[in-house]
């Protein structure tokens, strides 16, 4: 038995991925008023009155589509409505039935689903007054919301869980990982996601820029279960040409925070550039483990070499040599299944811990190999050390002094653990602490005592 799937439809600019916003109380979609901001199937799981079931955002509906992305757009607004349980209807009750309104109308009678009709923005009584004409629509009733004000959200999720079929008891399966695909425009984020997803998930277009928001898309593979993220495709910050690609810009590095690890996608026909090192740093800033993926290896393995781009990737990204390489081809599906399996890898690699004897024993034979300078006629000690956390493995050391100890000798540690610890392939936390926290205060006057005469 699979989790209900609800799609939220409507003409553009009625309010469905504020919508979702206000059910997920979150921004998950890019809300702004250029028609056809959203593009791609924007989902999340959710739970009201103990029921679970997959919410959907889909672009607006349209009829006159000239381009190949807004032909795709309808394509994924018609994979959402055939795989739905149940329909929301969204329509703007300050703007009342407009043609677009009665040819959705249209469409849905074709729907063997249930079709829930809400009148959005419906922000005060006035506008409420306004509801009884959207009855000629043929859906009965509307409910009355305002997304944005979040009022009549539960009343209306009382109505969605009514019309879904008998679902699993309890909440989905937990994911085992969340794993982000970032890169630049047109390094084939889409194409990948699409391949290990198996179905046409995301748009894929070679119009840069298509995709605008991050799609969470949970999947259930080999007995795992995790989700991708596929991410909008960045480039110079000073190119951003409007509200809508600085959120995606935001977003895409929103992902590389919260996801587990990261699928780097580089395109392997062509050179790296100041975007790939920008997002590189940004990675190395959040220590994620990360999978270096060299994609269209098709069109390039004929005129190099994986070693070859190794010694590439070292020289231009050495904040990065901890990442292993991979060469797939997200169009053909070469080598795209072991890809995933070593992102599973660096998952498990990622959740270990090292016993803090295990633990000091490596510094120990660190401090053998590389002892600190000494400063200030003093030689820097580290006294002991503890792991505090995994996602990334965080060390805590502590030492005689934090400042003493410089960047270069703290990547000296932090290579020597990954060489003798079972994280080899994964970015290492490491924090520096005083040992007790510095030197305590003395109280310099006592206050005097108090007496009392009777």
């Amino acid at each position: 038995m699979s989790i209900p799937r609800v799609a939220i439809v409507g003409r553009p600019n009625v309010g469905k991925s504020t919508l979702l916003n206000a059910v997920a109380r979150r921004r998950v979609s890019i809300v702004d008023p250029t028609p056809g901001t959203t593009r791609d199937r924007v989902s999340l799981f959710t739970e009201h009155g103990g029921v679970y079931f997959e919410l959907i955002d889909t672009g607006g509906i349209v009829e006159e589509t000239p381009t190949e992305v807004e032909r795709a757009v309808q394509v994924q607004v018609e994979m959402a409505l055939k795989q739905a349980d149940a329909i929301l209807f969204v329509v703007d009750v300050r703007e009342g039935i407009l043609s677009p309104d009665r040819r959705i109308a249209e469409r849905l009678r074709g729907h063997a689903r249930p079709v829930l009709l809400v009148a959005n923005k419906a922000d005060t009584d006035k506008l409420a007054l306004e509801s009884p004409i959207f009855f000629r629509l043929g859906f009965g009733e509307p409910m009355l919301i305002s997304a944005l004000q979040r009022t009549g959200v539960s009343a209306l999720l009382d109505r969605v869980v009514e019309l879904l079929p008998p679902a699993p008891e309890g909440p989905p399966l937990p994911s085992e990982m969340k794993l982000a695909i970032v890169g630049r425009r047109n390094v084939g984020k889409s194409t990948l996601l699409n391949r290990i997803a198996g179905e046409e998930r995301v748009i894929v277009n070679e119009e840069a820029g298509t995709t605008r928001d991050s799609v969470d898309v949970r999947i259930q593979a080999d007995g795992h279960t995790f989700v991708l993220i596929d991410t909008a495709g960045l480039r110079k910050k000073g190119k951003t040409r409007d509200t809508i690609e600085h959120w995606s810009r935001m977003r895409s590095f929103s992902s590389i925070k919260r996801a587990d690890v990261i699928l780097f996608l580089f395109d392997a026909t062509a050179e790296a550039s100041e975007v790939d090192k920008k997002i590189a740093e940004f990675i190395e800033e959040e220590a994620r483990p990360t999978v270096v993926v060299l994609n269209k290896w098709d069109l390039a393995g004929k005129v190099t070499t994986p070693d070859e781009y190794v010694r590439y990737m070292n020289a231009h990204f050495p904040g990065l040599g901890y990442a292993p390489l991979a060469v797939a081809s997200a169009k053909t599906g070469f080598n795209v299944k072991q890809t995933l399996e070593l992102a599973r890898e660096l998952y498990r690699q990622s959740s270990q811990r090292i016993p803090t004897p295990i633990l000091n024993r490596l510094v120990a034979r660190a401090r053998e190999w590389h002892r600190p300078k000494a400063r200030g006629g003093k030689l820097p000690k580290i006294l002991y050390a503890t792991q505090i956390d995994t996602n990334p493995p965080t060390i805590v050391l502590f030492v005689s002094r934090p400042s003493a100890f410089p960047d270069d000798y703290r990547r000296y540690l932090a290579r020597k653990f990954r060489e003798e610890s079972p994280f080899p392939e994964v970015p290492i936390r490491l924090l520096f602490r005083a040992r007790g926290g510095g030197k305590r205060r003395k109280v310099r006057a006592a206050p005097p005592e108090v007496t009392s005469t009777e």
